[in-house]
């Protein structure tokens, strides 16, 4: 196993751990904004207003999104699997 062969394989783990990630993060974001924008132009600085949306809406963007991410770590586990005789030897 070459030095290049362990980068890739780090290469490909950490871009799978953004994409995983990025549908989640974005909803999040975005949520934030929306709520931090409310509260700014009303006025209203209750801490529970900012959690409860970002909790309801990453829990919403994980249901709707978790067949993909299966779909996506079973395929690249599966590859990673297929490719460990060639790696080892």
């Amino acid at each position: 196993m070459t030095d290049t062969l362990v980068t890739q394989i780090a290469r490909e783990a950490l871009m799978m751990i953004l994409i995983l990630s990025l549908p989640t993060l974005a909803v999040s974001l975005l949520v934030g904004l929306v709520i931090s924008i409310l509260q700014a132009t009303t006025q209203v600085q209750e801490q529970s207003l900012t959690f409860v949306p970002k909790i309801i809406a990453v829990f919403l963007t994980l249901a709707i999104t978790a067949p993909w991410m299966i779909r996506l770590m079973t395929s690249y586990t599966t590859r990673l699997f297929k490719h460990l005789p060639n790696l080892t030897g």
